[in-house]
């Protein structure tokens, strides 16, 4: 039988020491909001319902905190108080009855499903309350689990251990799991007789022991309990992350040739046998196929690459930009909302925006489609195998059909039909000598006002 579970996750902090105009939780880790990255795990752990603990931007947090697959009930917490104060805030929803409770943390970002899901398989196989812990190298600052003979017997709190106790390398990080049958009871008596006067979630070890109960400690890499007080906090989760990230592209058959120098969306998509040279960016909504070829220091957001497509160097793709199979967008070259065909090359220096492409066509240097006449977006349309001589600006809506051939240099406002060579430039004149003239001129000038005359 499927065992029942309430997801509560904490995320009323005030954020302070983010020293930011925004709740803490909708910062963002490899382009999402914290919150959401914690959600995800939950509800790959088996979760499906959540009580979601608010304070500072309720409406905003509830917003990115409800995903797919999980219904999320927002409850407001006007007093801090401690975090099991915090946990009790969802009361009501405890009270509807549920075989296990499981407490998170809106700004954990890295945790998975994995030690939630070990810490849930505690409680079925008999324990009142399960915390997830970590092995740290340097543990200073953090409870420490104490466990004999496989039980948790207490969290100590660093002020208050002993030497020996200090010793101790498995540190408490906050996440629990408790007994759904017992979670009201066992919450209710948690007291506030410390220094600052608040309800520690942490009690419920003991508490659950001195009611004969019995409390678990289950393990979790170190990585995935980083928490995030502050930027500099949120630089090392975002780093970890990207990490994590770039491995798992690697593993399943992407090319990176310097990791370490790409930096990924929480939704970028890239296929088997892929290449990512340097200094890639990916913002959000980037699919990348496989056998397509992204080159050093460019930028794709909003975008589709198909197999065999390359892209860059220091190319940027804008929302909207849609490369057909083998097609190619070079260098310093931008498209923004287009589609470039099937074979098609923009090789070098190139604005395409507002605009489809043909297959096999050709874009010559320095072409840009004028798009925008300061109040609207309008189209450019090329058909297939056409050649658009370099410097060239075709001001939109126009269409070039298919075959056609712009000369370099022309300013194109009228269709030009298929297989058509179209000029639109200044006619070219000679006046010979004159060059001569102006240059004599202008050094007079030069003489005239270095004299002050």
């Amino acid at each position: 039988m499927t065992r029942t579970c309430l997801a509560i996750v904490l995320a009323a902090g005030d954020s302070t020491r983010m020293k930011s105009s925004m709740s803490k939780v909708l910062h963002s880790v490899g382009g999402r909001p914290m919150i959401a990255h914690v959600m995800t795990s939950i509800a790959a752990s088996g979760v499906s319902e959540v009580a979601l603990v608010l304070g500072r931007d309720a409406e905003k947090v509830e917003k990115a905190a409800s995903i797919d697959g999980l219904a999320v009930e927002g409850v407001l917490q006007t007093e801090r108080l401690g975090t099991g104060h915090a946990v009790l805030m969802a009361k009501e929803a405890i009270a509807r009855g549920y075989d296990e409770i499981l407490v998170a943390y809106g700004d954990v970002p890295l945790i998975t499903a994995a030690p939630l899901k070990a810490a849930r398989e505690a409680l079925a196989d008999g324990a009142d309350v399960a915390v997830i812990g970590f092995h740290t190298a340097n543990p200073t600052g953090y409870g420490r689990l104490l466990v004999e003979d496989g039980e948790l017997i207490a969290i100590r709190e660093e002020k208050d251990a002993t030497d020996a106790e200090r010793a101790v390398t498995w540190c408490n990080s906050g996440l629990m799991a408790i007994d759904g049958r017992k979670a009201l009871d066992l919450l209710s008596r948690i007291g506030n007789q410390n220094a600052k006067g608040e309800y520690y979630l942490t009690d419920l070890v003991e508490i659950a022991r001195s009611l004969g109960g019995k409390a678990v400690a289950v393990d979790a890499p170190e990585s995935e309990l980083t928490g995030c007080n502050n930027r500099a906090e949120l630089a090392v989760i975002e780093r970890l992350w990207q990490e994590r990230r770039r491995h798992e592209l690697m593993v399943s058959g992407v090319t990176m040739i310097a990791p370490e120098t790409v930096f990924l969306s929480h939704d970028t998509v890239i296929g088997q046998d892929a290449l990512i040279e340097p200094n890639v960016v990916f913002g959000p909504g980037v699919t990348v196929e496989g056998g397509a070829v992204i080159h050093a220091f460019s930028h794709l957001e909003g975008a589709h690459v198909a197999a065999g497509a390359t892209v860059g160097p220091f190319a940027r793709l804008r929302p909207g930009a849609n490369l057909a199979e083998g097609s190619k967008v070079g260098n310093f070259c931008e498209v923004k909302k287009a589609e470039i065909g099937r074979g098609a090359k923009v090789n070098h220096l190139t604005y395409i925006g507002d605009a489809v492409v043909g297959a096999e066509t050709n874009i010559g240097a320095g072409t840009i489609t004028c798009n925008y006449d300061g109040v609207n977006k309008h189209e450019t349309r090329i058909g297939a195998g056409a050649f658009i001589g370099s410097n060239s600006s075709l001001v939109a809506p126009v269409s070039i059909g298919d075959g056609a051939l712009i000369a370099s240099g022309s300013v194109i406002t009228e269709d030009v039909p298929a297989d058509s060579l179209a000029f639109g430039r200044a006619r070219q004149e000679m006046k010979p000598g004159r060059a001569a003239v102006i240059r004599e001129r202008n050094l007079a000038i030069k003489a005239a006002k270095k004299s002050g005359k």
